[in-house]
């Protein structure tokens, strides 16, 4: 394999671990730059309050977009697997 194949196939892994685990990071930092902001507003700071609903919140989000997380990554090591197979 060439030094570019495998920069590409490089970039390719972390555009899809961006496509993967992006929407469900978005979602926690989303939750918890609102749940700060109302912490902050109302001077409260119970620990349990920043965490239970970010994992709540996540959880389901990651209940929601599991089809696509898994056919982004399904895609992916689709590409590899054809990769090594044709190298050998």
């Amino acid at each position: 394999m060439e030094f570019g194949a495998g920069v590409a196939h490089l970039q390719m892994a972390y555009s899809t671990m961006l496509w993967a685990a992006g929407p469900v990071l978005a979602v926690a930092l989303a939750v918890g730059l609102v749940i700060g902001v109302i912490q902050a507003a109302t001077s409260i700071s119970e620990n349990t309050l920043s965490f239970v609903p970010k994992l709540v919140v996540v959880l389901g989000t990651m209940a929601l977009m599991s089809s696509y997380m898994l056919m982004t990554m399904t895609d992916y090591f689709e590409f590899i697997f054809e990769t090594i197979r044709t190298i050998r």
